[in-house]
């Protein structure tokens, strides 16, 4: 039976398959880790509870300011590579690492609360970063776990995804679940985990941020859209927006021109423009 059909004859039990659905990732994911290059990385697997995660180090983030990365959905540490020459050239470190059900790390089920939970007891093994770099739902998990007591100088978020509301009722769109339907699945999450979906959007969260900011995202990404970026700078007292067009939610990673900035905003350049907001104008560049 399709979550269509099953939406209007057993609502709760297509409530239950998609959220099965919802918080499993890719199998993709763990083939594109085994086959990544790893860049001379030291592997370490760090332990959490009862599982591990695998990590990925360059440099020697106990003698050095290093860069903690949190990859998107589906991804995997290794996906920073691209990266690596700006930032350890700039002389940080850099520490990556797969979150569970990711990459090389074990498990087949995920939330935005496992990947908080899995960052900050990445972050408390290394000690604070100097710099939190987030993709996707990676960004969300940065911010998150931010709110949670996770400390760094700065944070630069590329296409971050700002609403999880949102972001269910998108996959329910795309699976064909109803909404009354996605929204006995958000319950259902709310329930299991002790969450609330709305005290994790952005806007609920970013003011009481005080550090700097760099939030990147595409005019046209068709996955986690613009509106969202520009959520977090808008509502981010230090953030400043740099708003790409034609590299959509993915190729904005691996792009010479958003790393180059992003690198200047870590070394202390002014990169981005200020979002300012008034009850007369919903946003305004300044």
């Amino acid at each position: 039976m399709g979550f269509r059909v099953a939406s209007a004859f057993a609502p709760d039990a297509a409530a239950v398959r998609a959220g099965r659905l919802f918080g499993t990732p890719m199998r993709s994911s763990h083939a594109r880790a085994r086959q990544a290059p790893r860049h001379g990385a030291r592997e370490r697997r760090i332990e959490v509870g009862d599982h591990h995660v695998q990590a990925y180090v360059w440099g020697d983030p106990a003698t050095q300011p290093y860069v903690l990365f949190s990859h998107g959905w589906s991804s995997h540490g290794t996906r920073i590579a691209s990266w690596l020459p700006g930032l350890r050239g700039a002389g940080l470190a850099v520490v990556a690492f797969d979150q569970y059900a990711h990459g090389l790390s074990p498990g087949d089920f995920a939330t935005l609360p496992s990947f908080v939970e899995h960052l900050l007891a990445v972050g408390a093994h290394f000690g604070p970063p100097r710099v939190l770099l987030g993709h996707s739902l990676g960004g969300a998990a940065a911010v998150l776990a931010m709110q949670r007591g996770l400390r760094a100088d700065r944070v630069v978020l590329v296409a971050p995804a700002a609403d999880p509301i949102d972001a269910g009722l998108r996959f329910a769109g795309m699976i064909g679940l109803a909404r009354h339907a996605c929204l006995r699945m958000m319950r259902g999450f709310e329930r299991r985990y002790g969450i609330k979906f709305a005290g994790m959007q952005a806007h609920r969260v970013v003011p009481a941020l005080g550090c700097p900011a760099l939030v990147v995202h595409d005019l046209r990404d068709r996955e986690v859209p613009w509106c969202e970026g520009e959520r977090y700078a808008r509502h981010w007292p230090r953030a400043r927006l740099l708003s790409t067009e034609g590299l959509g939610h993915h190729r904005i990673m691996d792009d010479a021109g958003v790393i180059d900035a992003a690198c200047a905003f870590v070394q202390g350049r002014p990169v981005g423009e200020r979002v300012v907001s008034s009850p007369n104008l919903p946003f305004g560049l300044a």
